[in-house]
């Protein structure tokens, strides 16, 4: 039943009288908000306040006829709820109502108890908006929005124009009473299930007038004035832009709110309608294609968008980006806007960027770091590939360089080395005393479980610390790294470079159990008992996969994965005699190469593929042959012969053919051709597979086929919401950097999953990075310039050890090599989407982006703000109406019949 009263009151706050065509409805959310928190009684009493002209208890009861007392416990209820302001003037209480947005909508959301009694205000906070955003869309000028965004003061420091109202600090300078409390916006997103991952509390600054307010009502503390500057040093630290009520007057304000793209509601006037000139600052980005490195860091932290990589590097033809649209002189309606906007972003434009960052599965800014290496910045260097990547010094040694294959300047001599500089960016922190340590970003104290320490569950333990959780990682076996330590020779990563990595995890409060199998020694039951609230399946693929064949169990035959293990773990007993290794991937060749130094006399290796299609990498063909083991391509195992229960021999049959005609692998042999190789050890490496134990056991996890994890490729959540799956678990045996990569991940979305009402999905950003189009560069003015080369240890082939013999480059090396980045990508602003907030001037470590004054708009009063409208929409409907001829006629003769 709808309270007539109620009704009146929230046709009043909104300045429209029942019966007209702007009335409030009982379904819209001006009245749904009120409702459940309003009686008639305080409706009554409401209705005889005015906007913003403070009214005693004295005079408000001499309005509407009721004693003293009673209105003022009314007026106070009111106040309470958020429907009207109080504050002490001259020693005497007095009340008022504001307008919604900014206004009662917050100031009722900020009331946590009543939160939680009815959703459905923070629900109507939301409605509102979406109700309101589109009559505003391309209707505001500049600087008139009932928000606006005020710049990073740091971003315009240089700026000799800039006005006093638009600096953070003149703000908090000029007044004495400070509050904070959560944001509205994301509190609201938080109850709806829709938080994006930045959190709510203590975000939002009052000042004044709201200050006394909020603290009296206790919708927030009373702080400082240095506190307020450290929540701002945090909130710009954290990627968040600053925004304020604009309705007070020019250079006057009551609140600055800490604000992100995807969860604000004044910026989703910029994002779902495509509206930003109702929300921005007077500033916009440029971007100096110079100086930009295409590390990516200001487009994934750009709060609307506006950023993203392109090409800096010449085309033949060049790449032609689509004419935006804009609204001064076309109609904005649905068509032009972006409802998705928190689902949708994107991180390139059409014609796509630098092919290293987009082809590392980590997306490591390498341009970037090749940059700061090339002026000497090695921390800073560090600092950049710690963002993805928290092991440089691991995939330096052992990284498959996708980034290289890809590198534009093999298509004019080598790749740049990318890993030989990213290892000796790493070394640099490995020799030095005070090693970087990331700061902790906030103080959760949740606890998450990670089982298995190998490359993905270190990876998300990394991430999950930093952002301030209380990791502890279950390992079974007795040495951490998984595969990184168990295998992978040590001729290849030393075990103390991984021990170096797993250290800064340590610094970082990471708690290690090893000889711990979950599923055996307690489940994942027992964990959630323990306080646990996610975990991160990441037990990676550590066993090995059998061919199948007859005699395979043979005493002599191994898997290669178990051999490799033993031989790391120092429980492997010695080889003797002829050695055949079956397989010829990167793992084969470090079982071949392992075997001759552990004693096997004549190492064989013995694959389907020839030596063209061998999926091993080149360099590793090479250092095998180097160290003369053999390798016997196109060849693949018919049986295992043994005599008493021991392996003498294999017989193989001739491969024709690996592949079918869609490279599918589908290998065909010739039976008539065989050969009997004799054998005293035979290691079996044609790949790895996956050992749940019971780990399992009990639950609604689910698994493939070939045994690899179900869960959603994005978020890597589970069957069971509270387990989160990454790594070869997930994918099947892949390289480090894959599962380095999803353990990222997987610390996102768990971070999301314990805060309560964040979505694993919203404004997240979908890494979609995409290279450029090599074909269409033009290559033919850049110098040849050689590819700089590590030492290497000339007697490692003469006589093989565990030692890894490869060096590292020199700085004068790693200064010439960098000199050879062709600087490919760089980031491209739309100016029109930009709302000038600064925060990518914070993440730009190479002074490449800077804000620049585009607008004069100083703010108007909130009774001068409708005249201005006005005007605005009728000048705009002027301008449409001459524009839509003339773009009627270039459309016909352009062909475009849209």
């Amino acid at each position: 039943m709808v309270n007539e009263k109620v009704l009146d009151y929230a046709n009043k706050i909104s300045r429209v009288k029942r019966g007209s065509k702007d009335e409030i409805k009982p379904e819209y959310p001006e009245y749904r908000i009120l409702e459940p928190v309003v009686t008639e009684a305080m409706a009554e009493v409401g209705l005889c306040l005015a906007l913003r002209e403070p009214r005693s208890v004295a005079e408000v009861a001499a309005l509407c006829g009721k004693g003293e007392e009673e209105t003022g416990k009314l007026l106070w209820e009111l106040a309470l709820s958020g429907a009207a302001f109080v504050n002490t003037i001259d020693g005497v209480d007095k009340y008022w109502h504001d307008i919604w947005v900014p206004g009662h909508m917050e100031m009722m959301v900020n009331n946590k108890e009543n939160v939680r009694k009815f959703p459905v205000i923070a629900e109507c906070f939301d409605l509102y908006g979406k109700r309101r955003g589109p009559m505003g869309a391309g209707n505001f000028p500049v600087g008139v929005g009932p928000m606006r965004v005020i710049p990073i003061e740091k971003s315009i420091d240089g700026e000799t124009r800039r006005a006093s109202y638009e600096e953070v600090s003149g703000y908090l300078d000029e007044n004495s009473v400070f509050s904070v409390s959560d944001c509205s916006c994301r509190t609201s997103r938080e109850v709806m299930g829709e938080g994006c991952g930045h959190l709510k509390e203590d975000m939002c600054i009052q000042m004044g007038h709201a200050a006394e307010y909020y603290i009296r009502t206790g919708r927030g503390r009373q702080i400082t004035r240095e506190e307020a500057f450290e929540i701002i040093r945090k909130a710009e630290a954290n990627g968040l832009m600053h925004s304020i009520p604009n309705t007070d007057g020019p250079g006057k304000t009551h609140a600055i709110c800490n604000c992100c793209g995807c969860g604000c509601f004044a910026m989703r006037l910029a994002g779902a309608w495509s509206n930003p000139d109702m929300v921005r600052s007077n500033y916009v980005s440029e971007v100096d294609p110079e100086k930009c490195v295409a590390c990516g860091e200001c487009v994934e932290n750009c709060p609307t968008n506006a950023l993203r990589l392109g090409q800096k590097i010449c085309a033949k033809t060049p790449v032609k980006e689509k004419k935006r649209e804009l609204p001064y002189d076309t109609e904005w309606g649905p068509d032009k806007w972006n409802p998705e906007y928190r689902t949708n972003r994107k991180v390139v434009t059409e014609g796509g960027t630098s092919p290293c960052k987009a082809e590392c599965p980590a997306h490591i800014g390498i341009q970037g770091y090749l940059k700061l290496a090339a002026q000497g910045k090695y921390r800073e260097a560090l600092e950049l590939i710690k963002t993805e990547n928290p092991f440089p010094a691991v995939c330096g040694r052992i990284c498959p360089r996708k980034c290289e294959s890809a590198c534009t300047r093999g298509d004019l001599d080598d790749p740049i080395a990318i890993d030989e500089v990213k290892k000796f960016i790493a070394q640099q922190d490995l020799s030095d005393r005070n090693r970087y340590v990331p700061r902790i970003r906030h103080e959760y104290g949740k606890r998450i479980a990670v089982v298995g320490a190998g490359p993905s569950g270190l990876s998300c333990a990394y991430y999950l610390a930093v952002e301030g959780y209380k990791v502890t990682v279950f390992e079974k076996q007795k040495a951490l790294g998984g595969m990184l330590t168990l295998g992978i020779p040590s001729f290849r990563l030393e075990k103390e470079v991984v021990e170096a990595e797993i250290a800064i995890l340590r610094e970082l409060g990471v708690e290690f159990k090893t000889g711990v199998e979950v599923g055996k020694d307690l489940s994942l039951a027992d964990l959630r008992g323990q306080g646990f609230k996610a975990f991160y399946l990441a037990i990676g693929a550590q066993a090995g996969r059998r061919l199948g064949l007859d005699g395979e169990d043979a005493k002599g035959v191994v898997t290669g994965v178990d051999f490799l293990r033993e031989v790391n773990l120092g429980s492997a007993p010695r080889l003797s005699g002829k050695v055949v290794v079956i397989g010829g991937g990167n793992v084969a060749i470090d079982v071949a190469r392992t075997a001759t130094r552990v004693g096997g006399e004549a190492v064989t290796m013995y694959c389907l593929e020839s030596r063209a299609e061998m999926p091993a990498l080149p360099e590793e063909i090479d250092e095998a042959l180097a160290e003369s083991i053999a390798i016997e391509n196109s060849w693949g195992p018919k049986r295992i012969v043994a005599e008493n229960g021991r392996v003498v021999g294999v017989e193989f049959k001739k491969c024709v053919s690996v592949f079918d005609e869609n490279r599918r692998f589908n290998p065909k042999f010739d039976e008539s051709v065989t050969k009997l190789v004799p054998a005293d050890q035979v290691l079996v490496s044609v790949g790895q597979a996956m050992d749940w134990g019971k780990l399992l056991e009990g639950g609604k996890i689910e698994l493939n086929p070939n045994k690899t994890v179900k869960a959603d490729p994005t978020t890597l959540q589970t069957a069971e919401s509270d387990v989160f799956a990454g790594g070869d678990a997930m994918t099947g045996p892949k390289f480090a950097i894959d599962a380095i990569a999803l353990g990222k991940e997987a610390a996102v979305s768990i971070h999301r999953y314990v805060q309560p009402g964040q979505s694993l999905t919203i404004g997240r950003v979908a890494r979609d990075y995409r290279s450029l189009d090599k074909a269409n560069l033009d290559l033919e003015s850049y110098d040849r310039m050689p590819r700089q080369s590590a030492c290497h240890d000339e007697d490692h082939a003469c006589a093989p050890s565990f030692k890894d013999p490869r060096g590292t480059l020199t700085a004068e090396q790693v200064l010439k090599e960098t000199e050879r980045c062709l600087s490919c990508g760089a980031t491209v602003v739309d100016q029109f989407m930009c709302v000038g907030c600064g925060a990518c001037t914070l993440k730009c470590r190479f002074d490449a982006i800077k804000l620049v004054r585009k607008y004069d708009a100083a703010g108007l009063e909130l009774r001068d703000m409708k005249p201005a409208v006005v005007k605005y929409v009728l000048k705009r409907k002027l301008r449409i109406a001459v524009a839509k001829p003339v773009k009627a006629l270039k459309a016909a003769f352009s062909g475009d019949k849209s």
